[in-house]
């Protein structure tokens, strides 16, 4: 396997944060690959809602965006800018994508959140917001990885827009189908055991 076929194969997966990873801004985060090359990765953290509703940033996408209507938090980099990340039913082919949205995979799509709302509408299945994002220049998450700080599973389309985004680390973990399944019953602070 090339080393391009390796890395670009993260795209649209999980990073779900160990036990072990020290990073406060990634304690118990969930994080959705949007991007993943030789040129370093993107994502946002699902479970990270801030007490900012959709209406108060983005006006025109609040109608659109799922429970709870909040802006996330989606990582420690460029917390001023927002991303839209939605889930079409069905997933899109290529000819039936609607316009302003783009496939990162399957069924999950980045939304341009400078088109007019009103042609995503009919189409989408669940919106959310992020602002900011989380990063890694070319090789650092590849290195995480190795140091053990992330473990990598599977998305589906409803991580995207859970409605409980606080047991969103417990939930990934819990559906996987090896040991991965037992970290999910870990402590929160593993001193007062």
């Amino acid at each position: 396997m090339s080393a391009m076929t390796e890395v670009s194969s993260l795209t649209g997966r999980l990073l779900v944060a160990t036990p072990a990873l020290a990073d406060p801004n990634f304690d118990r985060a969930v994080v959705l690959l949007l991007d993943h090359d030789e040129e370093g990765s993107l994502g946002v953290v699902l479970n990270r809602p801030t007490p900012v509703d959709v209406g108060d940033i983005l006006e025109g996408w609040a109608d659109l965006a799922g429970e709870p209507g909040v802006v996330f938090q989606g990582g420690p980099v460029s917390l001023d800018s927002a991303l839209g990340v939605a889930v079409i039913p069905g997933g899109a082919t290529v000819d039936g994508a609607p316009l302003g949205w783009r496939r990162v995979h399957g069924a999950i799509g980045l939304v341009d959140l400078e088109a007019p709302p009103e042609l995503l509408a009919s189409a989408l299945g669940s919106l959310r917001i992020f602002a900011g994002y989380a990063g890694w220049g070319p090789g650092q998450l590849e290195d995480e990885l190795v140091e053990g700080a992330w473990y990598v599973v599977e998305s589906e389309p409803g991580d995207v827009s859970s409605p409980s985004p606080e047991r969103l680390w417990r939930e990934v973990l819990r559906r996987q189908r090896n040991e991965l399944a037992m970290v999910a019953t870990y402590p929160d602070d593993p001193s007062l055991n």
